[in-house]
């Protein structure tokens, strides 16, 4: 499965680096491949691993902030089981037949 989400916490100012910060190193110590962008960050793993890392992200958050949001898109396809981060932009990259920005 790939999950798509995005953190954000509240009452805590303008800027967000801090909290973001620590949502990205729990990611990032939890072994799943994951992608950050500034809007946000893609993980893949099975359903209980990305779930339960984006979980301990929420929880985290809420450490930071008295309020706390989440969006969370998930793509599950059971009968793919390669690396669907890679596999989805390798099949634009066919379409288009030229490498896109990664």
């Amino acid at each position: 499965m790939i999950a798509e989400f995005s953190i954000v916490p509240l009452g805590v100012g303008e800027s967000l680096s801090k909290s973001v910060a620590e949502v990205i190193r729990i990611v990032d110590e939890s072994g799943l491949t994951y992608r950050t962008n500034p809007m946000g960050t893609v993980v893949e793993g099975d359903w209980a691993a990305v779930m339960d890392v984006i979980k301990r992200c929420h929880d985290a958050a809420l450490e930071i902030a008295p309020r706390v949001t989440s969006r969370i898109n998930i793509d599950i396809r059971p009968a793919k089981t390669e690396a669907r981060m890679e596999s989805k932009l390798d099949a634009i990259e066919s379409v288009l037949n030229r490498q896109i920005k990664r």
